[in-house]
């Protein structure tokens, strides 16, 4: 959304700074005075103004932020960021700006990396998911996974006007200029909870990656609109282009699989598989464009018990690469490291001179150090089940700094040695010293005194050190509150290699009881099982399980991108309804209800031969659509093989077999719900 002037820019940013690091009262100053008191902030620079001071941070804390329309963000409102970006060199220099994206608040912030300092706040979209700069350019472009939503925006001066600056004040002009604000140039619908984005070298080109639909989709950003889509697979959370823009990577977590794009013809070229991967991390291509970089998890499909996964055989953690110029085996790494594992990898990011790689680990709340020239790569029949040797015990090739929080997105500056990391947990942006290998400082972006009892069992929630040898948290299993890509052994059925679907978290106060086999009724005791039997870690106090519960609650799936724009069915989904409520199907003689379960034990013909417990409990059916594994086992890797073999109403309560047009217009209903 642009602004209406240059005089509402300024208003709007020195506002922003005097509220920050002025008595209240300076916010009734008119403008002119209020230029002048902010460029002098600007050319005292030996006064410590800006300093991340306590003082100065609990000022920030009890500041209200400036948004587009005249309105305020909640000061006390969790800022939450995933991810960050830093401007090339354009109006500004290089590296002098940072823009956050902020889950929580659904917003973006900038930051000065000069005065680290918060200069601007605006509400983008709903739960803004990833943002990256053009090349030589001022624009900045945010996807919005929720809303289903493409933002551009750019950076722009604070210009101001000769008539608002007193005659002998171009100084102070001058130093006014020096920050920006932020604009918005277009907002593009594609639907489908839009998640990575990766920009063509001119930027007139965006790929973004559709996680609902399993699509990419090309965005002409002249015309402002989707020029191309293509099927992918399931989840394409993260993506990655070429420097010269002629290949992408596309990480589709839902499959465990990296798809490689021609961007001219937009053909997929090929797919690499990664055996056992789960939850694909951020991805950045080699300098030469021949190779593409990520962390991810690998599942082993082992029975959790101590020795499986102190050998790395249940969950472990990988950085993998894999070719762009051509068909080959992908390579890897294991970080693991004996008793003191590496929990949930994400972030990743390299130097422009290639000699260093950094990973962030939002499970272990740490920085990773890795020397990447002499890294030990492995292809078919590696890596080992944990770090090599070698290269645990060199620190010049190896070494690991606690952050705390959950560190998520990292970027790194054009001197090579300076990292910024957006951490989820701590509503901060942290700066890393990666010579020194030290914390520099860390920027409050806002956000209240003290962790909600929601938000403290959020944290525990993704604490990977609360597993055995800190291996793996609640989130490596429930991304984001939901299911993963692969069924799993959690010994909850009470025998082994017995597979399982995990089963999302959403409405779970309302779903009990629990388990695929329902024998857990207490939600209490099944919180303390997940952390003593699934993690073999310690039993939560009554505390803890009580701030995991109010977590828990507070979970809410994203509006159902299959529903038309207001909300209503589509005509297919509507006829799909009337099948679901039939007796020919008899969907709802068991999915009933605001949570479209009906809380009890059925056999409905599926069981396995070595399940220790007969018959399972009903599911519920919201968010269906967001799941790439169906039934316990996750045997059905479709909605149309539920609905027309293994689960077909026919099998289970329906009087008959359904046409294929009613189990077309079924699928559609539950994609809706």
């Amino acid at each position: 959304m642009a602004l209406t002037s240059a005089e509402n820019d300024l208003q709007r940013a020195a506002t922003f700074h005097i509220v920050r690091f002025l008595q209240p009262k300076a916010k009734s100053m008119d403008l002119r005075y209020r230029v002048c008191l902010l460029s002098a902030l600007w050319l005292c620079t030996s006064i410590p103004v800006w300093a991340d001071s306590p003082a100065t941070l609990q000022k920030t804390r009890n500041s209200a932020r400036s948004i587009s329309g005249n309105a305020t963000i909640d000061p006390q409102l969790d800022r939450s960021p995933v991810d960050l970006a830093i401007n090339p060199a354009a109006t500004w220099p290089a590296g002098q700006w940072i823009v956050t994206v902020n889950q929580t608040s659904d917003s973006i912030s900038l930051v000065s990396t000069e005065s680290r300092a918060v200069v601007d706040e605006v509400v983008c979209g709903d739960h803004p998911t990833d943002v990256v700069f053009a090349n030589d350019d001022d624009r900045f472009v945010v996807t919005c996974a929720w809303s289903g939503e493409l933002v551009v925006y750019r950076l722009i001066p604070l210009d101001t006007r000769e008539s608002d600056i007193p005659a002998a004040s171009s100084s102070l002009a001058e130093n006014a200029s020096r920050l920006a604000t932020i604009q918005e140039v277009a907002r593009i619908q594609l639907g489908f909870e839009p998640a990575g984005v990766a920009l063509s070298p001119d930027a007139s080109v965006a790929y973004v990656g559709l996680v609902a639909s399993g699509e990419l989709v090309e965005v002409d950003l002249v015309e402002n609109k989707i020029s191309r889509r293509m099927d992918v697979g399931h989840w394409p959370k993260n993506l990655a282009i070429s420097p010269d823009g002629k290949r992408l990577a596309v990480g589709c977590s839902g499959e465990g699989k990296i798809v490689v794009v021609d961007t001219a013809s937009f053909e997929r070229l090929y797919d690499e598989p990664l055996v056992g991967g789960i939850n694909l991390g951020h991805m950045v291509a080699s300098r030469d464009g021949s190779q593409v970089y990520f962390p991810w998890m690998v599942y082993r499909s082992n029975p959790i018990t101590i020795g499986n996964i102190k050998r790395g055989w249940v969950l472990a953690s990988r950085i993998g690469r894999v070719r762009l110029d051509g068909p080959a085996y992908r390579e890897a790494i294991s970080l693991d490291v004996p008793e003191l594992a590496i929990g949930d990898p994400y972030g990743i990011a390299i130097t422009s001179d290639e000699q260093q790689m950094v990973v962030t680990a939002g499970g272990t709340h740490e920085l990773l150090f890795y020397r990447l020239p002499d890294l030990p790569f492995i292809g078919a029949g590696g890596p080992g089940d944990l770090i090599e040797r070698e290269l645990q015990y060199d620190r010049k090739r190896f070494d690991r700094m606690s952050l705390g929080g959950r560190p998520l997105g990292i970027k790194i500056a054009s001197d090579d040695r300076t990292a910024y990391i957006a951490n989820y947990l701590n509503n901060s942006v942290q700066v890393v010293d990666l010579v020194e290998r030290k914390l520099l400082h860390e920027i409050d972006l806002g956000g209240p005194d003290s962790m909600s009892l929601a938000r403290q069992g959020m944290a525990i929630f993704h604490d990977a050190t609360r597993s055995l040898d800190q291996w793996y948290s609640c989130h490596s299993c429930h991304q984001e509150g939901g299911s993963n890509a692969l069924p799993m052994d959690t010994m909850n059925d009470g025998t082994e290699l017995t597979v399982k679907t995990v089963l999302p978290l959403f409405g779970v106060e309302q779903t009990k009881p629990y388990t695929w086999h329902g024998w857990q009724q207490s939600l209490d005791d099944s919180i303390a099982k997940s952390f003593t039997s699934t993690m073999i870690g310690k039993s939560p106090s009554a505390s803890e399980t009580k701030a995991v519960r109010a977590y828990l609650a507070s979970l809410e799936l994203p509006p159902n991108p299959y529903r038309i724009p207001n909300g209503e069915l589509s005509e297919s989904a509507a006829r799909g309804r009337q099948v679901f409520f039939s007796s020919k199907a008899a969907c709802a003689d068991c999915h009933l209800g605001p949570h479209l379960t009906d809380n009890e034990i059925h056999d409905v013909g599926l069981n396995s031969k070595d399940d220790f417990y007969e018959g399972y409990n009903t599911p519920s059916l919201r968010g269906t659509y967001r799941k790439v594994r169906w039934l316990h086992s996750g045997r059905a890797k479709t909605l149309e093989r539920v609905i027309t073999d293994l689960h077909s109403p026919e099998k289970v309560n329906g009087d008959a077999e359904l046409t294929e047009q009613e189990a077309a217009d079924l699928i559609e209903y539950l994609k809706s719900l």
